[in-house]
């Protein structure tokens, strides 16, 4: 097979997933939480609106994602101002303990991805991943 663009980065992706949620199994993490996890272990007491323009999840999405965090212990929300539109939400002590383990793992993940990488093509590499990062957002895909 010719290994386009677009395979390439499907395929990545794919593998990249599949490496992450084999370590994350036993923590019982659905698709979503991870990224949110990251985000919020850097930005506790966002809105959710943020989580969702952020990890590029719909608004109704990262709604139900957060529901289902809630529940389980890892999140709590907040609203000032009895405004109920606008939720803060924060980790509780497990969402923080989870939130360093799943971290990990990317760093992990992507320490076995870039396996072999010089520094040098690790940082060009970032650099035109960017780029292509920055078109794609510039075409509003």
């Amino acid at each position: 097979m010719n290994m386009t663009y677009h395979n390439l980065m499907f395929e990545n992706q794919t593998l990249f997933s599949k490496m992450v949620f084999s370590y994350l199994m036993p923590h019982a993490l659905s698709i979503g939480q991870p990224k949110v996890l990251e985000y919020l272990s850097e930005h506790d007491g966002c809105m959710q609106k943020d989580i969702a323009q952020c990890c590029m999840i719909e608004p109704a999405s990262v709604t139900s994602l957060l529901t289902k965090m809630e529940k389980d212990g890892l999140v709590i929300r907040k609203e000032l101002h009895n405004n109920r539109r606008n939720l803060y939400v924060y980790l509780t002590d497990l969402g923080r303990e989870k939130a360093k383990y799943v971290n990990e793992v990317f760093s992990q993940v992507e320490s076995h991805a870039l396996d072999g990488l010089s520094e040098e093509e690790k940082r060009f590499l970032l650099e035109l991943l960017a780029k292509i990062n920055g078109n794609m957002k510039d075409k509003n895909i």
